[in-house]
């Protein structure tokens, strides 16, 4: 029996859409001033390489996944499409976001590394996008509280630029230094 058959509320990927982009035609909807009820939870899963799965086929349409990825958001550890008047839980393997490229200008203290997401976000590692690591894994605050893993050769693009300081090896972004392992982890 389907959601629909048995009266439970299934969301319409249309409705959704066409909410979102009234509720905020350019830019980032201020998702983080739209507080309504649960609507349900939406068969959407964010898979851990990035695709946006729903009811179990990709969503294909870059369109269509960058506007549900502008009105996401995350409250605690769960995830919410929203607007002003739905929100509804999905699910997220890992990160909603995957850094794909870093760019860095500058050497040391004065170094600025910027991460582009799978979906075009770019962000500058900083105070308020910090770059951490959870066990191996280096993930990024892009916006709003939602996060990029850095794909393996960003992370390694990275690696190739950090610095000892401290005891620590790391790098330097936004006038502040990221610790990445003790130096004498690396030492031998």
């Amino acid at each position: 029996m389907t959601k629909a058959q048995s009266g439970e509320k299934t969301p319409k990927l249309e409705g959704l859409a066409g909410a979102a982009e009234q509720a905020a035609p350019k830019g980032l909807p201020p998702v983080h001033l739209w507080t309504p009820p649960l609507s349900g939870v939406m068969n959407m899963v964010i898979t851990r390489d990035g695709r946006w799965i729903h009811e179990g086929g990709e969503i294909r349409r870059e369109g269509l996944v960058k506007l549900f990825a502008s009105i996401l958001k995350r409250e605690g550890d769960a995830h919410f499409l929203v607007t002003p008047v739905e929100k509804w839980q999905i699910s997220v393997e890992d990160a909603p976001f995957v850094g794909v490229d870093v760019d860095m200008t500058g050497m040391g203290r004065v170094q600025e590394v910027q991460v582009t997401t799978n979906l075009g976000d770019v962000a500058r590692i900083d105070a308020d996008h910090p770059l951490r690591l959870e066990g191996e894994v280096p993930y990024v605050t892009i916006r709003r509280n939602l996060e990029a893993r850095l794909d393996r050769k960003s992370f390694y693009r990275l690696v190739d630029h950090a610095v000892n300081f401290d005891g620590q090896f790391g790098l330097w972004s936004g006038g502040i230094f990221f610790p990445l392992a003790p130096s004498e982890a690396l030492e031998g």
